[in-house]
């Protein structure tokens, strides 16, 4: 008979037990989630909280667009007398921009180089000017120095 009873007591508080579980996490929950609404909303000012929104909207950094000249460069042999027209902008931070400008002699090497190794098939799919960018963008910053050129911009690119 104890036995019997000690199994139906037992039984009560395992459930008790997992309910007072199942309301602190609920509860828990709903604390996390208005303490987040009432920071979102500005109801609640944590110290040292303005600093990081102000700083996610302040003024972007002006910038300058470099042009370069056109580039005209015969494709590889494979291409039998097809040559490209290239022509291209550097965005640059506008501090940089004397920097990059006294280095152009080098950058159009550089680009020189890269393109004369293009083939037609690197243009044929739809990511190729993608990559090409990409390729051109590093082999700049190279040259240029680190944070010197954020992008390069195409504006001409003609297969002929």
């Amino acid at each position: 008979m104890v036995a019997l009873a000690d199994a139906q007591s037992s039984a009560p508080k395992g459930r008790g037990k997992m309910l007072s579980m199942i309301v602190a996490g609920v509860l828990g929950l709903a604390g996390a989630a208005g303490g987040y609404l009432a920071v979102a909303q500005g109801l609640v000012r944590l110290p040292g909280g303005e600093a990081p929104v102000a700083a996610a909207f302040s003024a972007p950094e002006p910038v300058s667009f470099i042009a370069m000249e056109p580039l005209i460069v015969n494709l590889p042999t494979a291409s039998a007398g097809r040559y490209l027209r290239f022509t291209a902008q550097l965005e640059v931070p506008a501090a940089s921009a004397p920097e990059v400008e006294r280095v152009m002699p080098r950058i159009t090497d550089v680009l020189n180089g890269y393109l004369r190794a293009v083939t037609p098939a690197d243009l044929a799919d739809a990511s190729g000017l993608m990559r090409m960018r990409g390729m051109m963008l590093r082999r700049v910053q190279a040259v240029a120095g680190e944070g010197n050129v954020r992008n390069i911009l195409v504006m001409e690119l003609v297969v002929n």
